[in-house]
């Protein structure tokens, strides 16, 4: 089990640079079965928390993408996205040895994250739609018709800039629980248990960031339009 004095000598690896990958809105990620704990070998897992720092690093180059993307498309920024990822697995190396298996190591590895995360953009402050907001959609929220002109749907083959904008404008509880569905691939129970709220309030949270997505890439298509 990792101590104080392990933690001081914890690897420090540098996540990827390179900028963030396009957001395909509707697919799953497709690296995400390489990274969940069921493909992952569970001895390492155990070695890493008996404090084998090899052993560490290996779990740290299965898993240190998809953080490293998380961070990045919920700060917009490369330097802090790095800061953020380093953050997290010091944050790892802490507590892996406080992991009892009473979820996927992959979703704990995200709540660990989304923490550091969450925490960073409270003390930037900026606000988060409360994750314990009614769940019924306010009136402006309803569904809309527009005649005469295509449905814009996020499965469309819409233009990938145009929907990397809209999704970083939308407010940090959206946009959080977008990326884990929609990008990331998670399950809605598996977003609840990241986000310590029920299935249906996830559920609610993306029907909201895609309502106000398909709003965001509607205005920008009449903008570049002229209408």
């Amino acid at each position: 089990m990792p101590d104080s004095s392990s933690s001081a000598q914890a690897p420090r690896p540098i996540p990827p640079k390179g900028g963030n990958e396009p957001i395909r809105a509707g697919a799953r990620d497709q690296s995400s079965s390489a990274a969940r704990p069921e493909t992952a070998d569970g001895d390492v897992l155990a070695r890493a928390q008996a404090g084998d720092h090899q052993a560490f690093a290996q779990l740290y180059a299965l898993h240190k993408r998809r953080i490293y993307s998380l961070c990045l498309r919920m700060v917009g920024n490369v330097a802090e996205a790095e800061d953020l990822t380093q953050e997290a697995f010091l944050q790892l190396h802490r507590k892996i040895a406080t992991f009892r298996g009473d979820s996927a190591f992959s979703t704990w590895l995200h709540r660990l994250a989304i923490n550091v995360v969450l925490m960073q953009l409270r003390k930037k402050g900026l606000s988060l739609i409360s994750l314990d907001e009614a769940m019924e959609p306010t009136p402006d929220e309803g569904p809309s018709r527009s005649f005469g002109a295509p449905d814009l749907t996020l499965t469309g083959a819409i233009d990938r800039l145009a929907l990397e904008r809209a999704v970083a404008d939308l407010p940090a509880g959206y946009r959080l629980t977008f990326i884990l569905h929609d990008v990331e691939g998670f399950e809605h129970n598996e977003i609840a248990s990241m986000l310590d709220c029920s299935i249906g309030n996830s559920k609610s949270q993306l029907h909201k960031a895609r309502l106000k997505l398909r709003d965001a890439l509607r205005a920008q298509k009449r903008a570049e339009e002229g209408t």
